[in-house]
């Protein structure tokens, strides 16, 4: 029989679900309006940006075009001496000023006369014979009245018939504009008008100007002293600010833009907004837009460089203006599509909740279980690296016993052997030739038989490892240039070192194998074998000059030389590094903990075993 379970009543629970769910699934809904409503602004503020920066960029295109008239004109006259009324007139005519240039009003010459030279000028000027063409006067007289030390006069200028009374008249009149132009004669450069110049003329309105100064050709002009004596005049233009500014704001997609223009002084001197000039104002000339001045706008102030002098356009628009008529429903749907999404989410994970919480229990059973198993296969490995070592261990006592009984059985058996052919050799030498012969040949087979034991025996375990773990390394680098024929160099930091047995055993075996790998596959020249003591730990690093060692070598199916290096020293407690790069070598570097032993005295066997 299986206990049934108690049965809940779902209506509390299920009714607390609905209305967590309805308020979260409204708040999301909410964050999503939210999230909507400014990205919309945040696109259309950039795109009114763009915009704005694209005004920006035509007003100072406008603006450069200007001041491109103005050099080219001041060019004009420097390349000239005497410009006739004619040739000048034929100039401006070939720019065509309302087609290319719509916002330039004019563009005139001043001539500087001093005071004593006033007469003088009037009079040539009544005794030119070049006309010109209708409009200039035939003789002029300085305008306004009054004696003063140098005058700077309108001598040319176009469009003559809109400009004819300006003829004669001396811009130096006012002391800002004397300043502005001594300031541009001394040193050669060009003066702005800061302020608007009030329209007393037919065009009716306000303009501003530019002016360059003029100078004889020939004549020096390094020092101010020069130019002011070889200055003769400027020639400027003057144009409309409305002209120049209306037309990049009427580029604008959007025509509900406001665009007001202040003069902040030159560049160079500190920015005093209390200074600031007004300069345009498109609220003056559309009326309209005062209706939406309390609306939400965007607003920017971008720098404009007007030949030295900083302008600041300020311009604003109505939100509303710069965002399109459906995004102005992508809040509400944004709102719906949240509120929609977190109710449908919000049901599947209360579906999902019951199965969830199932599976973390299966996750922590399963985790549990994963955990003892990685603690039993630890323990496995433990033990099976202890039975590793254990077996090598015992290997190592096997080969030592062998070799010992080899040298200790067949080595006497054989050295009598030897002896006796030796005595039978000695007799029989003269007597018996042919046993003689035999005798020497049965000798030299025993010779040959004792040295293949002695091969045996050092492949087992070399006899000289009793002497020390430095005696064995010397001799198995003697035996590797032997069998080799490759230059090994050893370097020995401490070489009264005495270790155990089971410590020197294994790095000599390491030894073994790593100038073993460096006879068939390094293909080195030359191999160093460094033996050091330092801090209780002995290191012993193998490197070669060789072809290196490829990143595949170390992982190939079949090959244990390596691994084997690697368990040798994990069993000891040491650490083993091995690197190497292509073409760059190959470096074995083994280090171990180890306590130093007293060194026994060589016993006479052992001395003979050396020898």
């Amino acid at each position: 029989m299986t206990a049934s379970l108690p049965q809940v009543p779902l209506s509390l629970p299920i009714r607390a679900v609905w209305w967590k769910g309805l308020l979260l699934s409204l708040s999301v809904g909410g964050l999503f309006y939210v999230a909507a409503d400014r990205t919309i602004e945040h696109d259309a503020r950039e795109r009114f940006g763009q915009q704005t920066r694209n005004a920006q960029y035509s007003i100072s295109a406008r603006i450069k075009a200007y001041t491109d008239v103005l050099r080219g004109t001041a060019s004009y006259f420097q390349a000239c001496e005497h410009v006739t009324r004619t040739d000048f007139h034929r100039y401006v005519t070939g720019l065509d000023l309302p087609i290319h240039f719509a916002a330039l009003d004019s563009i005139n010459y001043t001539e500087f006369v001093r005071d004593e030279d006033r007469a003088a000028f009037e009079q040539a000027y009544r005794d030119d014979s070049d006309a010109g063409p209708p409009g200039y006067p035939r003789s002029i007289t300085l305008a306004p009245a009054g004696r003063r030390q140098g005058y700077n006069v309108i001598t040319l200028i176009e469009p003559i018939d809109v400009f004819s009374e300006k003829v004669g008249f001396d811009i130096t009149a006012k002391p800002r504009v004397a300043e502005a132009l001594d300031h541009s004669r001394d040193y050669g450069g060009l003066s702005a008008s800061g302020s608007l110049i009030d329209s007393s003329h037919k065009s009716n309105r306000p303009w501003l100007a530019m002016r360059l100064p003029i100078y004889r050709n020939g004549m020096p002009m390094y020092t101010v002293a020069q130019r002011r004596a070889a200055y003769r005049g400027s020639v400027g233009i003057g144009f409309s600010v409305q002209g120049l500014v209306q037309s990049a704001l009427d580029e604008m997609p959007e025509h509900q833009t406001r665009l007001r223009l202040f003069d902040g002084g030159e560049v160079r001197q500190p920015v005093d907004p209390a200074g600031e000039a007004l300069l345009f104002d498109s609220h003056t000339s559309k009326p309209g837009l005062q209706r939406m001045a309390d609306a939400p706008s965007f607003d920017i102030m971008l720098p404009l460089n007007f030949n030295g002098r900083l302008w600041k356009a300020y311009f604003s628009a109505p939100q509303a203006e710069w965002i399109r008529g459906f995004d102005t429903y992508l809040p509400w749907l944004a709102m719906l599509t949240g509120f929609t999404g977190s109710v449908l989410f919000y049901l599947l994970f209360n579906t999902l909740a019951s199965s969830r919480q199932r599976a973390i229990q299966l996750a922590d059973a399963m985790t549990r279980e994963l955990r003892e198993s990685q603690s039993r296969l630890q323990q496995s490995h433990q033990k099976l690296r202890g039975l590793a070592a254990h077996a090598d261990q015992i290997k190592e006592e096997e080969r030592k016993r062998i070799a010992r009984e080899i040298h200790d059985d067949l080595g006497q058996n054989l050295l009598a052997l030897r002896i006796d052919a030796d005595l039978l050799a000695g007799r029989t030498r003269g007597r018996h030739p042919r046993l003689y012969a035999r005798a020497v040949s049965t000798r030299a087979q025993i010779d040959s038989t004792i040295k293949s034991v002695r091969n045996i025996i050092n492949d087992l375990r070399p006899t000289v490892l009793d002497l020390g773990l430095g005696a064995a390394v010397e001799w198995q680098i003697a035996q590797f240039r032997q069998r080799s024929g490759i230059a090994c160099e050893l370097i020995e930091r401490d070489s009264d070192l005495a270790i155990s047995d089971h410590c020197a055993t294994a790095l000599f075996r390491i030894l073994q194998e790593s100038l073993s790998n460096i006879q068939q596959h390094a293909k080195a020249s030359q191999a160093r074998v460094e033996l050091a003591h330092y801090g209780g730990m002995l290191s012993m690093t193998i490197s070669d000059n060789g072809v290196g060692l490829p990143e595949a070598s170390r992982n190939k199916v079949g090959s244990f030389g390596l691994v084997g290096i690697e368990e040798r020293i994990s069993i000891l407690g040491g650490a083993c590094t091995i690197s190497g790069t292509p073409d760059g070598g190959t470096t074995v570097m083994v280090s171990v903990p180890v306590t130093p032993l007293t060194r026994a005295p060589l016993s006479a066997e052992l001395e003979d075993l050396m020898r």
